[in-house]
Parts: C-alpha cells; sequence; structure tokens
C-alpha cells in the first residue's frame, strides 16, 4: 500500500514543479490566509474555505486549475516550517531525478556572460559572509557569494535575502534557470526572478551513508 504524502511533503513538491521558491510557496500561503488571494510567480494561490482545523486552498496558473488541499492550521501557524526540510524525500528525489534526465545541463566550463535558462548540477564549495548593500530600486538587501563547482571548473553564484537559507557548504544542488553575467572581468551566475535552487544530497546524508 503506498504511503500518503505529508502536507509538508505535498507542498514542497508543488513548489518544485511548478518553479517557485520553497519558502516563498508557503510564505504565500500564509498570506492567502488573511487576503484571501495572492500571485506568487506563475501561481494564483485562493483561500477557498476556512475551517475550525483547516484551511482549503486551491491553486491555478493562469486559468488553470493545478491543485486543492486541505491545510491544518498548526501547520501554517508553526513558523519553524520550511519547506526545504522535505526536499530529501523519495517522491521529490524520484521527480528530481526524471526531471534532471530531460533537461539540458550546462556545463560551468562553457559558460559565457549573457548566457540564460542555465541548468546544471554543482556542489556548494564555499559560502563568503553576507552583505549588507542597497539595490538600485533604494531597498537594503542582504547578498551573498557562493562559490560552486562541477567537474568542469567553478563558478561564483550570488543569493539574495531568502535565497542565502537555502545553501549548506558542502550540499549538492540542482540550479536552474539562472543566468551568467560578469562583473569586474569575473563571471558570476544569478537566479533572477525565475531560478531555482533546489538541494538535490546534503553532506550530512553523506556522511550518515558512509557510517
Amino acid at each position: 500500500m503506498r504511503q500518503k504524502r505529508s502536507i509538508g511533503e505535498y507542498l514542497a513538491f508543488l513548489s518544485i514543479k511548478y518553479e517557485v521558491p520553497p519558502e516563498k510557496f508557503l510564505h504565500a500561503l500564509r498570506i492567502a490566509e488573511d487576503e484571501k488571494i495572492v500571485q506568487c510567480e506563475n501561481l494564483t494561490i485562493q483561500l477557498r474555505a476556512k475551517l475550525k482545523e483547516k484551511s482549503i486552498f486551491l491553486i491555478k496558473r493562469g486559468t488553470e486549475v493545478i491543485a486543492q488541499f486541505p491545510v491544518n492550521n498548526d501547520f501554517l501557524l508553526d513558523r519553524n516550517n520550511q519547506l526545504m526540510n522535505f526536499m530529501e524525500t523519495s517522491v521529490i528525489r524520484k521527480y528530481l531525478i526524471k526531471k534532471n534526465r530531460t533537461t539540458p545541463s550546462n556545463n560551468i566550463k562553457d559558460l559565457r556572460p549573457g548566457m540564460t535558462k542555465v541548468n546544471l548540477k554543482a556542489k556548494i564549495l564555499d559560502i563568503a559572509e553576507p552583505q549588507r548593500v542597497v539595490t538600485r530600486y533604494g531597498n537594503n538587501a542582504n547578498i551573498v557569494k557562493v562559490l560552486i563547482g562541477d567537474d568542469s571548473g567553478t563558478i561564483k553564484l550570488c543569493l539574495w535575502n531568502e535565497q542565502i537559507d537555502n545553501v549548506i557548504k558542502g550540499d549538492t544542488v540542482q540550479i536552474e534557470n539562472a543566468h551568467a553575467s560578469a562583473f569586474r572581468g569575473e563571471r558570476q551566475l544569478a537566479l533572477g526572478k525565475k531560478g531555482t535552487l533546489t538541494p538535490i544530497e546534503n553532506s550530512e546524508s553523506l556522511q550518515e551513508s558512509t557510517t
């Protein structure tokens, strides 16, 4: 008998499948509880009903209904719940493996400034200290440069704000829809609005598998 997926695993799966940053997706669900309808990347999240112990959400992409499901209020209220904690489940691993087989992958050595829709698998080699900067729009933001590498070479990946929480040194990650540029003559990658970074193997699981 197939084991029923937890709500955390199901939400994590939806975020990966429809290319929405996991924590942004969960945050949008929490906002939708009050505002009734929220736009999150390419998805529209609508609160259909609020019961005593559950909230029922409808998810649409354009005019297409892609999901409707209940979420326990306790799950949404618990700020310790993060969808990144559910990325190591077998369902998501199998989906990512299948997706990676059909998604063209780039090598770091072949990246050139101006390239878009960059997809690659790489290891987190080093994480610099976050820096506080003021954007061109006058907003304060945190930025960190992460050194990633594959068999062909290394490159720095620029991450902003909540993206920073998604990386741990030693993890292997799948990067999709990134774009390459140059800063002071050095190549670098950035995720942008549509880019995603998904841990597919972490250093802790590697250590556990070898003990």
